[in-house]
């Protein structure tokens, strides 16, 4: 009775590390050998216009300009990330250069804006650039505000 009780613990405990063994390797992620079709591409693109937009207009929100102010911001906003994008795509000879010139159109890109803008926006249009700018928090609030309008458009 005893070797019978020993044997199936020993082909439980050891059916269940086989399990175990297994299950870990059909966890990888299979790679694929092919080249992103024209049509990924594009779609790919178009996404993430949608997103940088979607983006740029959250940040909009955040700023006190009026609506003319926030046009020049947004275009100067969309043409500071395609020269951005244009230099992070430019072979450079080495990594210290590209930081080199990154920096210089962080720091000049704007100085036209800050005649045109208060300085608390200057100073989010500098926490934009730096990548300190919590888009989380703005949606938040989105909701928050929608939800509150609701409520009340509701109870009238």
């Amino acid at each position: 009775m005893k070797k019978t009780v020993l044997l199936v613990f020993i082909i439980l405990l050891s059916l269940n590390i086989n399990a175990q063994m297994r299950g870990g390797s059909q966890n990888n992620i299979p790679q694929s050998n092919r080249e992103p079709t024209e049509q990924e591409i594009a779609k790919y693109e178009r996404e993430a216009e949608e997103r940088k937009e979607e983006y740029i207009a959250n940040f909009l929100t955040t700023l006190e300009a009026d609506d003319f102010q926030k046009q020049i911001i947004k275009l100067n906003i969309n043409s500071f990330l395609e020269k951005k994008i244009a230099l992070l795509k430019t072979r450079f000879e080495h990594h210290l250069d590209r930081d080199t010139a990154i920096k210089n159109l962080e720091d000049s890109h704007f100085l036209e804006l800050k005649e045109l803008i208060s300085e608390a926006d200057m100073g989010k249009i500098r926490e934009l650039i730096k990548g300190d700018f919590n888009e989380k928090e703005v949606v938040k609030k989105k909701k928050k505000k929608r939800k509150k309008d609701k409520r009340k458009n509701n109870k009238d």
